[in-house]
């Protein structure tokens, strides 16, 4: 690894070498790595997460040494530079007509994907759902046990160059509609009602105490979280600006479906 990130390193500063042989095999064995789950973008470490600089630079990297091409699926047909992802039954995956995700993209056992789209560099943990016309971006983390809903869209990093991919962790509902980008984690076993929209400077501000807390760029476990807004003053007059809001937590039980069930219900959360 120590070798393959030198070489990435060393290519990214200077372009020139994307045109030997030696970069070129680099870049496209972390991609493989990706591919298979032997490497990721970002992993957890303790109760934060570890950015791979080096990893996200070698998915760019991938795009200017790939040659566009046709690829003709039955009836369909696509002029790209990214292979699609094959060989589902193998890895267990069910995939949906017409779901589809690129090479370079890390699909665990038992994930699940609906008519959707999950893009390079991604990592989509086991159990997960991907629901009808979800996406996952660019070297996005999903965890274990995710249910993404109709229509979710999970920003990436490439498009624009960004710092950090947004992260969901294990057990998270994300309703339909919802957008997160620009880094935002949503911590374990989260719930974010319908048309929720989270990017790094929105304001997630928990209302469930007796003051309001709150928070930018991250979603505490168990929140249980809808749409909202709040009065700003701009100089053309006040105008509601839309944020986050915590309306309480998802409780205690050793069945997750069933406290998930009794969290949209007790808060009447729109999914």
């Amino acid at each position: 690894m120590n070798k393959l990130r030198e070489i990435i390193e060393q290519t990214w500063d200077n372009r020139e070498l994307l045109k030997g042989q030696e970069a070129q095999n680099a870049i496209k064995e972390v991609i493989e790595l990706l591919d298979k789950g032997g490497l990721r973008v970002a992993e957890p470490d303790g109760n934060d997460w570890k950015v791979n600089e080096w990893v996200k630079k070698a998915v760019v990297l991938y795009f200017p040494i790939q040659k566009m091409q046709t690829i003709e699926v039955g009836p369909f047909e696509f002029h790209d530079k990214m292979k699609l992802k094959t060989n589902y039954e193998e890895l267990g995956v069910r995939v949906v007509p017409p779901a589809v995700s690129r090479y370079g993209a890390f699909l665990a056992k038992g994930v699940i994907m609906m008519p959707s789209y999950v893009n390079i560099g991604a990592y989509v943990d086991s159990g997960t759902m991907v629901d009808t016309w979800a996406t996952v971006g660019s070297c996005a983390q999903i965890g274990k046990d995710v249910h993404l809903s109709g229509g979710v869209g999970i920003g990436g990093v490439l498009e624009p160059l960004q710092a950090a991919p947004v992260v969901i962790e294990d057990g998270c509902f994300i309703g339909s509609r919802c957008i997160v980008v620009e880094g935002v984690r949503v911590r374990k076993e989260a719930v974010l009602g319908a048309n929720v929209v989270l990017t790094k400077s929105t304001k997630i501000i928990d209302v469930s105490g007796d003051a309001p807390v709150e928070y930018r760029g991250e979603v505490p476990e168990r929140s249980v979280v809808i749409p909202g807004s709040y009065t700003k003053e701009f100089s053309a007059g006040n105008f509601n600006v839309p944020c986050a809001l915590i309306i309480g937590k998802r409780k205690a039980s050793t069945d997750l479906k069933t406290s998930l069930n009794d969290a949209l219900r007790e808060y009447n959360v729109a999914v």
